[in-house]
C-alpha cells in the first residue's frame, strides 16, 4: 500500500468540518501511488446521498509550489477536460494542510484501469490528450518540470558511476542528445502537459475513457514530449517493443484534434527516446538507493523501450 502518511478517521473528520461536503462515512489508502499518499472518502450529504472523494497529501511537493496545479486543474475542468479538480471549502479555499502536507479534495471520477490496452484506448488517449493541450494553450501559469532537463542532467552525472559502463554511456548519450534538440529544434509547441500520462493515470469506465488523473507532474514542456510519454507507455509489448497499430491509433487521433507541425515531425523519433531515458532514469535512482521509500518499478523495461526507440525509429503520420 502506497500511503506514507496514516490519516485517522478523526483527523479527516476535522479536516472536512470547513467544507458543506457531507458527513464522513469512510476513507480507504488507494494502493498504487507512488509521489503521494491517496485515500478514497465516502461521505453522506445533507440529502442522504452517497458521494464519493479522493483525499490526496503531497509527500514532496510544497505548500508555495501548489497553486500552479490548484490552477490548471481548475482551468480544465472549466474547459471541459475531464480531470480531477479541487473543491472549494465553504471560504472558497481549496489548497489545504493535513498533517503538515498539502492536501486537496476533489470528486472521485468513475472507472477503473485497463488490464489489456487496444487500439481503441490508444485512440481514446490520443484525442482527450490533444483536447486537454489544445484547452491549456492559453494557460497562465508556468512551471518548470520537477524531473525536467535539468534534473535528468544532474542526476544522470551522480547516478552513472553506479552503473555498468554501457548504461552510464547510453544515459549520457541520450541526454546530450536532447540538449543539441533543444539548441536546434523549432517549430515544436510548447504549452501546458501531463508530464506523467502512463495507463494507469487514465481511467476507464468500460471501454470509454472517463478522465485523466494524477496532474502532478504537469508543467510547461513540448506537447509532443508528452505524446511520446504517452506513446512509450500505452503503445508498447512486453518486450519493450512498439506495437504499430496501436501507436498509430494514439498518433492519428491526436493529430485529428492537433495536427502535428513540421519541426514536430522532424523530432518525433528523438523525443520518443527522450521520454524513455527521463523515466528510466527516475526508476533507477530509487532501485538503487537501498534507503529508498518509493514503490520500486523495473528501470529495465524503460531501459528496452529505449533500446527499441533506438534500433526501429518511427515517423509521426504524414
Amino acid at each position: 500500500m502506497a500511503v506514507y502518511t496514516s490519516v485517522s478517521h478523526a483527523e479527516l473528520d476535522t479536516f472536512l468540518s470547513d467544507f458543506d461536503l457531507g458527513t464522513l462515512v469512510s476513507h480507504q489508502g488507494i494502493d498504487g501511488g507512488i509521489e503521494n499518499t491517496n485515500y478514497f472518502v465516502t461521505l453522506k450529504t445533507d440529502q442522504g446521498e452517497t458521494a464519493e472523494y479522493v483525499l490526496t497529501l503531497f509527500e514532496e511537493l510544497t505548500m508555495d509550489e501548489m497553486p500552479y496545479f490548484v490552477e490548471l486543474t481548475t482551468w480544465l475542468a472549466e474547459r471541459g477536460i475531464a480531470v480531477p479538480h479541487p473543491m472549494q471549502d465553504r471560504n472558497g479555499i481549496a489548497l489545504k494542510s493535513l498533517k503538515q502536507r498539502p492536501t486537496l479534495i476533489q470528486p472521485r471520477f468513475t472507472g477503473g484501469h485497463l488490464a489489456q490496452l487496444t487500439p481503441d484506448h490508444c485512440a481514446q488517449i490520443g484525442q482527450a490528450l490533444a483536447r486537454f493541450h489544445n484547452a491549456g494553450n492559453d494557460f497562465y501559469m508556468q512551471r518548470q518540470a520537477h524531473r525536467g532537463v535539468f534534473w535528468w542532467r544532474r542526476e544522470s552525472a551522480v547516478i552513472a558511476s553506479q552503473l555498468p559502463p554501457e548504461d552510464a554511456e547510453l544515459l549520457r548519450n541520450e541526454v546530450a542528445l536532447f540538449d543539441t534538440l533543444r539548441e536546434e529544434a523549432s517549430d515544436l509547441p510548447m504549452g501546458a502537459i501531463h508530464g506523467d500520462l502512463f495507463f494507469d493515470n487514465a481511467l476507464f469506465d468500460g471501454d470509454t475513457l472517463s478522465a485523466i488523473i494524477d496532474l502532478y507532474n504537469a508543467c510547461t514542456g513540448y506537447l509532443l514530449y508528452d505524446l511520446a510519454i504517452v506513446a512509450n507507455d500505452w503503445c508498447v509489448n512486453p518486450d519493450g517493443s512498439i506495437d504499430s497499430e496501436r501507436e498509430d491509433a494514439l498518433l492519428q487521433a491526436y493529430a485529428a484534434e492537433r495536427p502535428f507541425t513540421g519541426g514536430e515531425h522532424k523530432a518525433w523519433a528523438q523525443l520518443t527516446r527522450t521520454a524513455a531515458m527521463r523515466f528510466w532514469l527516475s526508476r533507477l535512482i530509487p532501485w538503487l538507493d537501498e534507503n529508498s521509500t518509493q514503490k520500486l518499478k523495473d528501470p529495465d523495461e524503460l531501459k528496452q523501450i529505449l533500446l527499441q526507440r533506438i534500433q526501429h525509429p518511427r515517423q509521426l503520420p504524414a
